[in-house]
């Protein structure tokens, strides 16, 4: 079949590589092979009457690119393909699009239960601002499935998650808590961040929303900011678009493109990550100035058996805590040549960053050492660099 005339719904037999390079572009009358960049803001409609029926939505196509654009809609749609849901929609980073799911489906008086084991900003997002409009949220440890039943109340609206967590890299058990939320009549939402769609899928486990930071693995070289939000069209129409269409948290068609471009090469990326995660991981185990090491890839991890059945990887980042604290961890990290000292990951370029003091920083010490997050912790996420090189600059301060 000539690709000119396939439409998104002809690319579900193919493969997921296929997917990611093929998939949600339908070629303009240019006949294009790569995807355009529609730097627009606006649309022409053929008469007042067309007008009408597009703002109305009794027509689809394009109205405004606050909410309707060409690039970020191949975007969406391959990103939706590969997560095996029905829908996506893009936003202007991943912070905004957990922001749209909250605003979609939160309202006063409400309640949500949330693993500890979360990015800072996110913890902050529920805390600060959701509570602000009286939400209430309970943090619970992601791996104690009784913590998470026991925090369910009769309000509660939906469970959040990122599994493996940021940065202490636990597992959890995506199916057990699906059910778990189901059986209450809430939705469970799940943070793909780390494994990207490449090495798990959690909607085909339970999961009724993925979020993603586009930021990090599906861009992959660290170049635009951007996220988004799969789940099933109902779930999307209903509650998330409207926050889309009427706050204006826009992904550009710059990003979506470079963002596209980034999932051509996804599978590749994480095959490798994950290969050099494995060995860093190992190799660090044998560490004198190394006290432990997280990683799901290694036997010693609490949940590896359970990431073998859910994950068909392990990912790309690797956190290990020394034998001393923050002065020693600092030291370490400017002791590096090569690595990145920055906060993002997901990167070709292996980084590295002292969660307490960056990431995780704006929360309190108490809540920090809830979540495992302490002094001596680092967090490295794996390039693609030769392995050998990633040791050596490591051993510089090690």
């Amino acid at each position: 079949m000539n690709d000119k005339r396939m439409k998104s719904s002809d690319w579900s037999d193919y493969s997921f590589e296929t997917q990611a390079i093929r998939s949600g572009h339908e070629r303009t009358h240019e006949d294009e092979h790569s995807v355009p960049i529609f730097t627009t803001s606006s649309y022409v409609f053929a008469s007042a009457a067309e007008a009408a029926e597009r703002f109305s939505g009794s027509q689809p196509g394009n109205i405004y690119s606050r909410f309707t654009n060409p690039t970020v809609d191949v975007f969406q749609e391959r990103l939706a393909l590969l997560e095996g849901g029905e829908r996506c929609l893009a936003f202007s980073s991943g912070m905004a699009a957990i922001m749209a799911v909250g605003m979609g489906l939160l309202k006063a008086g409400d309640h949500v239960v949330s693993s500890r084991s979360i990015f800072g900003n996110s913890v902050l997002m529920f805390q600060n601002f959701f509570g602000k409009f009286g939400v209430v949220t309970d943090f619970v440890d992601l791996t104690d499935l009784s913590a998470w039943e026991q925090a369910i109340k009769p309000e509660t609206q939906f469970l959040f998650l990122e599994t493996p967590s940021n940065p202490m890299m636990e597992i959890a058990d995506i199916k057990a808590l699906a059910e778990l939320a189901h059986a209450h009549d809430i939705l469970l939402i799940v943070d793909n961040v780390f494994c990207t769609p490449v090495l798990q899928k959690p909607l085909e486990l339970g999961a009724d929303i993925v979020v993603h930071s586009a930021t990090k693995y599906l861009d992959g070289q660290g170049r635009c900011i951007g996220g988004a939000v799969i789940a099933s069209d109902e779930l999307i129409e209903k509650s998330i678009y409207p926050f889309l269409r009427t706050g204006g948290s826009t992904l550009s068609p710059f990003n979506a493109w470079v963002f596209i471009s980034g999932l051509e090469t996804l599978a590749l990326r994480m095959k490798t990550h994950c290969e050099n995660a494995q060995a860093l991981a190992t190799w660090l185990e044998g560490q004198a100035a190394v006290k432990r090491v997280f990683y799901p890839g290694l036997k010693s991890h609490p949940q590896h058996e359970l990431a073998l059945q859910q994950q068909t990887g392990f990912g790309g980042v690797v956190s290990f805590e020394l034998q001393a604290g923050q002065a020693k961890a600092w030291e370490l990290i400017d002791a590096t040549q090569m690595l990145s000292i920055t906060a993002n990951l997901g990167d070709v370029k292996t980084t590295i960053t002292h969660p307490a003091s960056t990431t995780h920083s704006r929360l309190t010490p108490e809540v920090r050492a809830e979540a495992g997050i302490s002094d001596g912790l680092l967090r490295i996420s794996v390039g693609l660099e030769n392995i050998a090189d990633i040791k050596k600059d490591l051993s510089r301060g090690l």
